[in-house]
């Protein structure tokens, strides 16, 4: 991701004080894991810096159009995301971390007095996108014997390994030796009266 940097100025002075950012960036992808993402709106950020005291807080959303592949069907997979910007820049390194908090919670004010906030927004985005992805909800995925796209056709293959599973299952069970044992068969309660 390019860089974001923003200049602090007067603006943010003391403490307190509070400066709303809005605009767009025009990131073309991302990554996670294994799976690329397309941005073909790239992305739009809103936000507030505040002095805090001891560096510069930004909050707010970022919000993007992804496209990715979808995990089941391997088609087209659109997104849309919108996550919580929390990024914390300090003034000075701290002498020492408090015990629930490391150095990825914060990064520094550069010497120069700005700060990147394209970390943060990609954060953001990343934290919002799912790990599996799925074009929809319901999608039904490959034929794992065809490789047919179950959203368009039924090629009859999963009925066949229904019925193939339903049989391993009936023949795993441990009473299924007693499915051909013959208990005296039609008729014996009356030969058992008869006697």
């Amino acid at each position: 991701m390019e860089p974001l940097i923003i200049s602090l100025d007067e603006r943010l002075a003391s403490a307190g004080d509070a400066l709303p950012l809005a605009g767009h960036l025009d990131l073309v992808s991302y990554e996670l894991g294994d799976h690329e993402f397309a941005l073909p709106e790239g992305v739009d950020y809103d936000l507030v810096l505040t002095n805090a005291g001891e560096g510069i807080l930004a909050t707010g959303i970022v919000r993007a159009h992804a496209v990715g592949t979808c995990d089941r069907c391997l088609e087209r997979a659109e997104l849309d995301i919108a996550g919580e910007v929390d990024g914390y820049y300090l003034f000075e390194e701290p002498e020492r971390l408090a015990e629930d908090e490391d150095e990825a919670d914060f990064e520094l004010v550069s010497a120069d007095r700005t700060i990147d906030l394209s970390g943060a927004l990609l954060s953001a985005i990343v934290m919002e996108t799912p790990f599996v992805v799925l074009c929809r909800e319901d999608c039904a995925g490959l034929c794992p014997v065809c490789g047919a796209n179950l959203n368009e056709e039924d090629c009859g293959h999963a009925a066949e390994l229904a019925e193939q599973r339903e049989r391993e299952r009936a023949e795993s069970s441990p009473f299924s030796a007693l499915a051909g044992l013959d208990l005296g068969g039609e008729g014996s309660d009356e030969d058992a009266s008869n006697e």
